[in-house]
């Protein structure tokens, strides 16, 4: 049985590489894990399954100092930002195999455009999803007090953006108060969305306390921005009951935190003068608007006091002519009153005579003149028979005297 040592297969393994690899070849793969040291980058490298998480394939690989530095030079500060974890990158690599380190993957250079078309190939379909599940204009459906002036702000403690944001907030010219509270969150990496979106639903319980949520940054690379097109930083911007402001620091590219958001402008800066126009332009309604009322209000005294002049005027004749028709009613009821109170005495006087007429036939002697009688029992007059019992004594009144008989 053929034997070797592990030194020897190792050799073997590397002359097989180093004749069937001389040269360095492109990779597209996934940064899966970095560790920095000594200014060297040690890179984990993974492909994925399709449409899956399911990793098929890893190698390490290295990009040491040196040949960091050229690339930086050659891709400026894109490089930082685009050697993160989770970035899909082309890398062309030489193939080293080391009898005693094994395999590795030394880095010669970075396709920086197809990273970038991967990262808008992901923001595409994510841009996609959000359409979809309708949630480009939740956010901007949410009410934006007229002036809000309690502010949640979202950055970097340290972004330069954030500085330029308070002091133009403070130095207004208006002299304008404004609340601002910070809430840290990382503005760049694969940390930042979750932390963002952390902050979000932090203030999002806190909704009574604030009028809008901004989020501030400073400028930056188009990878420096990759951060806000994720996904679920999105959603929950979209489904804030507060509104959003984004100033991320870009003057061309359009991020996706940009289309969901209540208000998306170019800087943090601009984000302050607008919440300044913003209240300017009401304060100037307002003052317009007070000149207007007190515009009317004037124009309203002068017409009324026009009209109370009229009435100055107009009142004196009018009492005069009332006066004088009163004194012509009064002149006619002068005339008409003694004839009428003549002729209300005198059918006063023949009511009178027709009464005392109709007393005097009703009257008991009237009546007995005429052959009736007035009979009393103990001088209540009988109405009935039952009054004339056995024994009473009866009063019979005629015309000409009374005759009294006893009931037997």
């Amino acid at each position: 049985m053929e034997q070797h040592t592990l030194y020897e297969l190792n050799e073997y393994v590397r002359q097989i590489i180093a004749l069937n690899l001389p040269a360095p070849v492109w990779v597209s793969c996934e940064i899966y894990q970095l560790n920095l040291s000594r200014g060297h980058r040690y890179l984990s490298l993974v492909q994925k399954a399709e449409g899956r998480d399911d990793i098929i394939a890893q190698s390490d690989a290295v990009l040491w100092q040196g040949k960091f530095r050229k690339l930086e030079r050659k891709l400026s500060h894109n490089l930082r930002h685009l050697l993160c974890e989770g970035t899909a990158v082309l890398l062309q690599v030489r193939v080293d195999f080391n009898e005693r380190y094994g395999l590795k993957l030394v880095v010669e250079d970075i396709d920086l455009t197809y990273t970038m078309g991967q990262l808008e190939q992901q923001r595409r379909a994510t841009l996609e999803r959000l359409k979809q599940e309708q949630l480009l204009a939740r956010n901007r459906n949410t009410l934006l007090p007229l002036v809000p002036q309690r502010l949640a702000v979202i950055s970097s403690p340290t972004a330069a953006g954030l500085e330029d944001f308070v002091r133009q907030l403070e130095q207004n010219e208006y002299g304008y108060r404004y609340q601002v509270k910070v809430f840290p969150a990382a503005m760049q990496g694969s940390n930042a969305p979750a932390e963002i979106a952390r902050q979000i639903q932090h203030i999002s319980s806190l909704t009574r306390s604030y009028d809008a949520i901004v989020i501030a940054r400073g400028g930056g690379a188009r990878l420096d921005l990759a951060a806000f097109d994720d996904y679920e930083l999105c959603v929950t911007a979209a489904r804030c009951p507060l509104p959003v402001l984004t100033g991320i620091g870009h003057e061309i590219d359009e991020v996706l935190l940009d289309l969901v958001a209540h208000t998306a402008l170019k800087t943090p800066t601009a984000v302050a003068e607008f919440l300044i126009d913003r209240a300017a332009r009401l304060e100037s309604q307002l003052v317009e608007a007070g000149h207007a009322l007190s515009r009317l209000t004037q124009r309203q005294f002068s017409q009324q006091r026009l009209q109370l002049e009229r009435w100055a005027e107009v009142l004196p004749l009018l009492a005069a002519r009332k006066l004088q028709h009163q004194a012509q009613q009064i002149g006619q009821l002068q005339h008409m009153i003694p004839p009428a109170a003549r002729q209300h005495l005198r059918l006063q006087q023949q009511q009178l005579q027709q009464f005392e007429q109709i007393l005097h036939l009703l009257s008991p002697e009237a009546t007995l003149k005429r052959g009736y009688t007035l009979t009393t029992v103990n001088g209540q007059p009988a109405t009935s028979a039952k009054a004339a019992q056995t024994g009473a004594t009866l009063t019979t009144r005629f015309k000409d005297g009374t005759v009294k008989s006893k009931v037997q």
